[in-house]
């Protein structure tokens, strides 16, 4: 009608001459449905406002988040919004999570007939910080080279407490990683006690040499070793580690040098310790997990009276 309205002289007219050709469409129709079309439905402008909300967490969260942890993170901040409208706007957005890639193998076994045992036995759940670390490693490709990244991870928080990059994998690089996550802890007056720490590992040759074994041994912290090429003696940091991966290493290639690596990790963890949703600890950060168990800790008991 739109368009033949001057050629007719109005609305009305086109109504007239279609109603004689048995097509009765009234006036008051026309100006209905043309106003429907006009002004946005209340659906339509919340779901504007949601996608400025979702692109925004989206892309302040290294861009892989999923639609569970968008729809975490919205209702963390106070939206209330169902899980499903927030996939249905992400596709329409054209967003998606990370996904992650094949696991590649970098660890070489130390090859020595004693080593310590493995007294966590894929039992990852410890009952306070400091109680069972994890460690391991893996490798960037960078124009000037191979970048190997060591991790040390809290298993009560899944806080990374300790890291290193180097561009050989020798003992002393993994040492840097603890000797971080000894100092980490001390600088937050968490300090780890003689004799209450585990630290878990592969049975690559950096984690069983002799070097890092008296490291242990000074600082009252007991070893822990699991079997040969299993990676589910571990899977706690082969599951930090895949998501270094997946979240920052690949996304972000080329590499170009040991720096650039350092740097960006640096970050990742800050972010992964302080801002990243873990569904493990029920969908909140490593560093709040880990501060309202202490914040519980102290407070003082309340005793009832009969």
């Amino acid at each position: 009608m739109d368009e033949h309205r001057d050629r007719f002289g109005g609305v009305e007219p086109i109504c007239r001459t279609l109603t004689e050709h048995d097509c009765k469409i009234a006036p008051s129709t026309y100006y209905a449905c043309k106003k429907r079309l006009e002004t946005p439905s209340a659906r339509s402008v919340r779901d504007e406002g949601l996608k400025e909300w979702i692109q925004d967490v989206y892309t302040s969260n290294y861009r892989v988040y999923g639609a569970r942890k968008i729809w975490r993170e919205l209702n963390r901040q106070g939206h209330a919004v169902a899980r499903c409208t927030v996939e249905r706007l992400m596709r329409e957005l054209g967003t998606q999570g990370a996904v992650r890639g094949k696991r590649v193998i970098t660890t070489l076994p130390g090859g020595q007939t004693e080593r310590a045992p493995d007294p966590v036995d894929r039992d990852f759940v410890a009952a306070a910080p400091n109680r069972c670390w994890v460690a391991d490693f893996t490798h960037v490709k960078t124009w000037a080279g191979v970048v190997y990244v060591a991790f040390v991870v809290d298993t009560f928080s899944r806080r990374i407490v300790g890291r290193s990059a180097a561009t050989v994998k020798e003992t002393v690089f993994v040492l840097d990683a603890l000797e971080m996550a000894i100092w980490q802890r001390d600088r937050d007056e968490q300090p780890v006690r003689p004799g209450e720490l585990i630290y878990h590992s592969d049975a690559g040759s950096q984690y069983t040499s002799f070097r890092l074994a008296e490291h242990l041994d000074a600082a009252g912290i007991a070893a822990s070793i699991g079997s040969v090429g299993d990676a589910y003696d571990n899977a706690l940091m082969e599951s930090t580690i895949g998501l270094f991966k997946t979240e920052l290493i690949k996304p972000r290639r080329p590499w170009k040098t040991l720096p650039d690596v350092e740097l960006a990790t640096a970050e990742w963890v800050d972010w992964y310790n302080h801002r990243r949703l873990h569904g493990e600890i029920g969908h909140v950060p490593p560093v709040e997990y880990q501060a309202n168990y202490y914040t519980e800790l102290t407070k003082p008991q309340v005793i009832t009276t009969i």
